[in-house]
């Protein structure tokens, strides 16, 4: 791992890929900052009322410490803001780690992380208002994204002209999980059903080529649900940076578990002209197969976005998404979205 890739590693770690964090001190190798953002937006749909809600805010408190010898430690604490509607849930953790990096060794992690795994699945996980679903199905116990108590280990190489290569590794423990299902009873009542998954031990490994500003990339994810194997594997390719004129990027996931099988995809096309403004369009699909039974469509939608930067750290957005799964007579149920997004 370069020096290059070093600082790009640190930084992605510490203030996440479109956050911008505030310096708070920075003396004899030692960093501290604070960032996130918050959100607020308008949103309605075809069968529901327009209401105020929000988009992913957070605050995050991130720490970095040089240790010597090319050594650097980083720290990160981040939490979800509930400040619409308060209570006992204001705020839910999001990320919480330890990391060390070197200029030649990697870098290595432990905590409740960005995954591996995320870093080849979420290209298509860029615009504000409506993106990639389908990876935050459990992602935190299956490692798709933010992923519960993982050790990882990344490194890559940069060949210059020849282009850039990086790895990933994970692991996540034996860990059960209490879940509450909410069920609505012929008098109206509702009734809580509680009940626990047994997640086994679960190991993941990504590999990704970079050149020329193009991107392919494949992830392995590997462990135990409930005695039974569960596997994922993940191909992506993606070219340009969002937000930077044309970005065009696809992932595809399939999934299998026991008897049931799940294939998704998302296709994303962004381009942001010089004064920011950024459109986008982009697609996903999710198709389910249980053994004895034909695949069915679980989900099909499309989203028209925009996206403007009025300042740098003060974005616009508004999306409208296209529900187009109407299989077995479901009803459709189109979503609009506008808002402002603050970065701290």
């Amino acid at each position: 791992m370069n020096k290059k890739l070093l600082a790009v590693a640190i930084a992605a770690a510490a203030f996440g890929t479109q956050a911008v964090a505030v310096e708070l001190y920075n003396n004899d190798g030692t960093t501290f900052s604070v960032g996130g953002h918050v959100s607020v937006n308008l949103n309605g749909s075809e069968q529901g009322d327009t209401d105020v809600g929000a988009n992913s805010p957070r605050i995050n408190f991130n720490a970095t410490q040089d240790l010597g010898n090319g050594f650097t430690a980083d720290a990160r604490g981040e939490w979800a803001i509930n400040y619409l509607d308060g209570g006992e849930d204001t705020f839910t953790t999001r990320l919480g780690y330890i990391g060390v990096t070197h200029d030649e060794l990697g870098r290595a992690v432990v905590g409740t992380q960005w995954a591996p795994y995320y870093d080849v699945a979420g290209v298509t996980d860029m615009p504000i208002a409506f993106a990639n679903d389908f990876l935050y199905e459990l992602h935190g116990e299956l490692g798709t994204g933010r992923a519960d108590n993982m050790v990882s280990y990344r490194n890559g190489f940069d060949f210059g002209e020849a282009g850039e290569l990086k790895f990933g590794l994970g692991w996540q423990g034996k860990q059960t999980t209490t879940y509450t299902d909410e069920d609505v009873l012929p008098n109206g009542d509702i009734q809580f059903d509680r009940y626990d998954v047994r997640y086994g031990d679960r190991t993941q490994a990504t590999l990704s080529y970079s050149i020329m500003g193009v991107t392919a990339g494949y992830a392995y994810n590997t462990g135990d649900l409930e005695g039974e194997s569960l596997d994922f594997n993940t191909f992506s390719l993606n070219y340009g940076s969002y937000g930077k004129g044309l970005y065009l990027a696809g992932v595809y996931q399939m999934m299998e578990v026991a008897d049931f099988e799940q294939d998704s995809y998302e296709l994303l096309a962004a381009y942001a002209l010089a004064n920011s403004l950024n459109f986008s369009v982009n697609y996903e699909n999710v198709e389910e197969k249980e053994k004895g039974f034909a695949k069915e469509t679980a989900r099909e939608e499309m989203a028209l976005q925009v996206e403007y930067n009025f300042t740098p750290k003060f974005v616009g957005y508004t999306g409208y998404q296209f529900d187009l799964n109407d299989d077995n007579g479901r009803k459709t149920d189109d979503k609009w979205t506008i808002g402002g997004r603050y970065y701290l």
